[in-house]
């Protein structure tokens, strides 16, 4: 009997961003079907157009959502059809002065890192059903200054790079606490720096960036389906290396931050 090929399915958030799109092209390149999360209906469609284009590759698509809203998160993993089996958190967005979503969240948290959680636990039981499979967290180097008692900037006066290294400190935290709990269930957790990329994020932050997006896209889909994002777990990589993590030894306040963002979920 001849063996049926089942195809690697994959998500990526952020999918319209300079590196966000790279990643999605990268995978299509490597004849994953994959599907496109983004806000802008035009945007993303276009995206999802070229990527078919430059790849040949006709399994791209898209779904619209608005990462900033819980509810959004649910509906969409609601309506998925069939398995998963990389989930790569690459959206981020880093406004100059302080927003909120329609729900009172600050935004840069909402997004940079209640998406993170939010998506990898509401598609946790497709993800398990479809191990082995991956989650690659696309963090940064540039990260730091989290303060459990102010994560959202209301006492804390909002700088946009401040938010921002917090949301990266999150990311990696997080990282290691998702990928204990999942280590029995065939998922494995990374988190990367992509590389220094010029783009509506870095340009928001005050940054240009000396790296092309694809430059940027390669540790995380070096990750997504390279042999080593399937055989560790909970670690952080730079540059196609993994490297230690300062934020991933202070067990007490991994396990704190990720029990105030899991207050945050409906899920």
């Amino acid at each position: 009997m001849q063996t049926v090929h089942q195809p690697t399915i994959a998500m990526v958030t952020g999918a319209t961003g300079a590196i966000g799109q790279a990643i999605a092209r990268q995978l299509a390149e490597k004849g994953l079907h994959v599907t496109l999360i983004a806000r802008n209906e035009a945007k993303a469609r276009q995206t999802a157009d070229r990527i078919i284009h430059q790849t040949g590759n006709p399994h791209v698509r898209v779904e619209l959502v608005d990462l900033s809203r819980q509810a959004e998160i649910l509906a969409l993993a609601r309506r998925w059809e069939g398995p998963l089996h990389v989930l790569v958190n690459n959206a981020a967005t880093a406004p100059r002065t302080r927003q909120e979503t329609p729900e009172g969240i600050e935004m840069q948290f909402a997004v940079n890192v209640l998406s993170y959680l939010g998506m990898t636990l509401a598609f946790a039981g497709i993800l398990k059903q479809s191990a082995p499979a991956r989650v690659v967290n696309v963090a940064s180097y540039w990260a730091g200054d989290l303060d459990l008692s102010d994560l959202e900037f209301k006492r804390r006066p909002y700088r946009n790079g401040t938010a921002y290294r917090q949301s990266k400190q999150a990311n990696r935290m997080l990282t290691v606490a998702l990928a204990e709990r999942f280590q029995n269930d065939g998922i494995t957790v990374n988190a990367c720096h992509p590389g220094d990329v010029n783009s509506t994020l870095s340009n928001s932050l005050g940054f240009g960036g000396s790296q092309s997006p694809d430059e940027g896209a390669r540790t995380p889909v070096w990750l997504a389906t390279g042999p080593i994002g399937g055989q560790v777990t909970g670690k952080y990589f730079e540059h196609l290396r993994q490297t230690p993590c300062r934020f991933a030894t202070d067990r007490e306040a991994i396990e704190a931050l990720y029990q105030v963002c899991l207050g945050y979920l409906t899920i």
